[in-house]
């Protein structure tokens, strides 16, 4: 059988999903500064390997998953944020990590890499605006929501991985532990043998799935907790009744993903596989035949028997991108209109370029830096998170509603 990629139709506000413009829930919001290459510049290719091959050793290139594939092809590892970052901490010889991903993804290379070594951004407006859902400076007063509550010394915090180094810092100074979607049960497993409860930042999706499918918790045992309310929106009893306070942050590509995304398909196309991420809404993520990280998903699609159908609910460059490594299978996107991760499409060619000329001309740009004090509380939090019974898991066995 041979599939056909059917590209989901554009909306009124394509250009932005696709990188163009501003977008105001970015992290940092700023334009990159200098002069870049013309996108129509026909050299770019041969610009970007002209400019990798001149600084050899000296430069290593990451590529997120969600990325386009006119940067993924320069890329020296593709993987999701934490295995990039480790990745980058595995090659001291590269005194230049070009991350190509969003802020919070850079600034977890620099907290795990030497101080040799430099991360660079292609673009500052690369940002995410899940992590920007969790201000510091609003974890910091829901703490002490929680304390007036009393159960701020009974509540360990649990961040995911997509949250800012002011987040992660936070977190490892009051004896919590970092998360990614692959071992968030065994996170909040650890957290729960330590605590009453937990504060899970800033996803509720991925803290609510996790804790009711995978841990066993009522949904009543879930409480949400919106920063722009007084007191969070919720009493102190309601605090010191709940066993997962869960931060009112989403992913704006996965949480688009809605029930009758997954009605619709399957009427659409009788037998097909739903493949979906656990930042998607807690009614999609039931709804769906399998559950999992990106790591997951691709590992499920390599694993389909030829001639299977998967509806796949995720990013869109890596959705496009699996289906035509795999012609042999009917792979489409679960939404029917382009949901593109918006400020992780800002890496283009053009921004790579630049930076890669930039450094062989001596210039350091966009350099991203988290200070040594955050640092020290976020790599904490990491370590933790490492020190996980079976921190580096192979996937899991694939099932309905697993989630890994």
């Amino acid at each position: 059988m041979t599939s056909t990629w059917v590209e989901p139709s554009n909306t009124a506000t394509a250009l932005l999903l696709l990188g163009r413009g501003s977008d105001p829930g970015s992290e940092r919001g700023v334009d990159c500064p200098g002069e870049l290459p013309a996108p129509s510049d026909p050299d770019l290719v041969a610009r970007a390997r002209a400019a990798k091959a001149a600084l050899g050793q000296k430069v290593f290139v990451l590529g997120h998953h969600y990325q386009r594939d006119e940067v993924i092809q320069f890329a020296d590892v593709t993987g999701d944020s934490f295995k990039l970052a480790r990745e980058a901490a595995a090659r001291p010889e590269a005194e230049y990590i070009i991350f190509c991903g969003v802020h919070f993804m850079a600034e977890s290379a620099d907290i795990l890499t030497s101080d040799a070594q430099r991360v660079v951004l292609p673009d500052l407006a690369a940002g995410c605006s899940m992590a920007d859902m969790a201000a510091l400076s609003q974890v910091e007063a829901a703490w002490e929501v929680l304390a007036d509550a009393g159960v701020a010394g009974s509540t360990v915090p649990v961040t995911y991985m997509n949250s800012s180094a002011d987040i992660k810092g936070f977190v490892g100074r009051n004896g919590g532990v970092v998360c990614t979607s692959s071992n968030a049960k065994t996170a909040l497993t650890w957290a729960f043998e330590r605590g009453q409860r937990v504060l899970f930042l800033p996803d509720q999706h991925l803290g609510r799935n996790t804790g009711v499918l995978e841990l066993g918790l009522d949904a009543d045992d879930c409480v949400l907790y919106d920063p722009h309310k007084p007191g969070g929106g919720l009493t102190a009893q309601q605090l010191r009744e709940a066993k997962m306070i869960l931060w009112r942050g989403h992913c704006s590509v996965h949480g688009r993903f809605t029930l009758s995304s997954v009605d619709e398909v399957r009427m659409r196309v009788p037998g097909v596989n739903v493949l979906v991420h656990p930042e998607c809404r807690y009614e999609v993520v039931t709804a769906a035949d399998y559950v999992g990280s990106t790591e997951y998903i691709i590992s499920t699609i390599e694993a389909a028997p030829a001639g299977s159908a998967w509806a796949v609910g995720t990013e869109l460059n890596l959705v496009r991108r699996l289906a035509n490594a795999h012609p042999d299978k009917q792979i489409m996107f679960l939404d029917r209109t382009v949901c593109y991760c918006s400020t992780m499409n800002r890496i283009d060619l053009p921004h790579l370029v630049w930076a890669l000329e930039e450094l062989v001309a001596g210039r350091v740009v966009n350099q991203i830096t988290v200070d040594p004090e955050t640092a020290r509380h976020a790599r904490a939090a990491l370590d933790q998170m490492l020190a996980l019974p079976g921190a580096t898991p192979a996937p899991g066995a694939r099932g309905a509603h697993h989630v890994v």
